[in-house]
């Protein structure tokens, strides 16, 4: 059912998307937008986190992998890899706890100390997640960078971010990274994944050597939630990329944000198309879908509607975080080609990276059946901020309503300097939140 909103300029040709009150045989987690707000803390959303053993503090990775496997859901998958050629790989939460122990540990042999930088280079590929997860648990700093980025962008985020450890392919390291090790002197140890002769420089170590005969048990050490845990960097489109620093408490708002806004359950097959080098690709493509123990589905190969209809349906996905630059390419090849893939178990779908523009909203209805739900944040925002939500209607254009616990206005800056907040529709000004949200930027 569509009604045309008042409010809304665009309703005319873009009416507000009703819902039934509970769309599908899954009950979104957030009903009740206004009760929920106002029952909601911060400390409530802490306490539905483990915590480590023994009230030793507050770990991404535990949160993400081993708790899981304490209350006996090690079998379940955790994630799903599709390679870029069709090879498969699939890891339970026993298995993943295990492999990233193993790195852990590696890295503690290494001499990997809490807070030392470790950067991934690497493409989609399971040992990106798995050295991202062991280096949150040795309490190390993790960057993740996309690895089509050119020499000056990569030695201005390594330099900028003092890297000490490097995980990346054989082949990255000889294109990219062996042609800058002399302008990075903090370098000391290079990992390459594959398990292929590298040529012989100083801390060059193949991963297969590295992680023969680690043991699989690590205790993940004491970890203050205020402990640095994630380094990000700005795009650098109006400038020199500036990094941005989120700390371990941030894995309160990706596990609330994962339940609110992408309204994800323990059975849920989930798939983040983003890249783990930008900041979706981290707290949803790898933290928030394992906090909520959903089966992570991974794609190696970049965007192709054929395929990606094809893997929503072989892999039944239920929850699907994308992006709207995708979505437009998706609508130039038709609504039909979207027809043609069975996707019952494709439950909600949500987009973020720039505006989704109406006109995507009310096609991804006609084509799929149901319309993609725009939210917003920044990398400084370490998570979701505004989001649309599963069972609350959609005005096509509006990036939706703030999360619970975020306090979001839209101000002038007077002359004076004060600010003066603007409640009238349409009006223009800035958009402000109120800080003290976990995953707020640190630095």
């Amino acid at each position: 059912m569509q009604d045309q909103d008042p409010i809304n300029p665009l309703g005319a040709r873009y009416p507000r998307i009703d819902k039934p009150p509970f769309p599908g045989a899954v009950r979104p987690n957030l009903t009740n937008y206004a009760e929920t707000r106002a029952h909601f803390s911060w400390d409530d959303a802490r306490s539905n986190l483990q915590g480590l053993p023994d009230g030793r503090g507050l770990n991404i990775a535990h949160e993400a992998v081993d708790r899981h496997v304490l209350d006996g859901r090690g079998e379940h998958i955790a994630l799903r890899w599709i390679g870029r050629e069709g090879a498969r790989r699939e890891f339970s939460y026993a298995a993943l706890s295990a492999e990233t122990s193993r790195f852990a540990n590696a890295l503690a042999g290494l001499g990997v100390a809490a807070g030392d930088p470790v950067f991934l280079l690497m493409g989609r590929i399971p040992e990106l997640y798995i050295a991202a997860l062991g280096a949150l648990k040795q309490r190390c700093v993790v960057c993740p960078l996309f690895s089509a980025f050119g020499p000056e962008p990569l030695t201005t985020r390594l330099a900028l971010g003092g890297v000490k450890v490097l995980v990346t392919t054989a082949s990255l390291y000889r294109r990219k990274i062996a042609p800058l090790r002399a302008s990075l002197p903090t370098l000391r140890n290079v990992i390459v994944v594959e398990d292929e002769t590298v040529e012989k420089a100083a801390g060059v170590i193949a991963w297969p050597a590295l992680l023969a005969g680690q043991s699989a048990v690590f205790e993940i050490p004491d970890t203050d939630p205020e402990d640095r845990a994630l380094l990000h960097f700005t795009s650098g489109t109006t400038g020199k990329p500036k990094g941005v620093l989120h700390v371990h408490a941030a894995v309160i708002t990706h596990h609330m944000t994962g339940f609110h806004a992408l309204d994800l359950h323990p059975g849920d097959v989930f798939w983040c198309t983003a890249d783990p080098g930008w900041v979706t690709g981290t707290s949803y493509g790898i933290i928030a879908p394992l906090t909520h123990g959903v089966t992570n589905v991974v794609v190696e190969a970049e965007f192709d509607a054929e395929s990606w209809y094809r893997i929503l349906q072989e892999e039944a996905v239920t929850v699907w975080y994308t992006a709207p630059t995708a979505i437009r390419m998706m609508m130039k090849l038709g609504a039909e080609a979207v027809r043609r893939h069975a996707l019952p178990h494709l439950r909600f779908m949500s987009s973020v990276g720039e505006p989704l523009n109406p006109e995507a909203v009310v096609w991804s209805r006609e084509a799929f059946g149901r319309p993609f739900h725009d939210n917003w944040w920044q990398t400084e925002t370490g998570g979701i901020m505004i989001a649309n939500y599963a069972a609350l209607p959609i005005k096509p254009g509006s990036m939706g309503l703030p999360l619970p616990g975020i306090e979001a206005s839209v101000v002038r800056r007077l002359p004076s300097g004060e600010l003066e907040h603007l409640d009238t529709p349409m009006d223009e000004g800035e958009l402000v939140l109120r800080r003290g949200w976990p995953s707020m930027m640190r630095d």
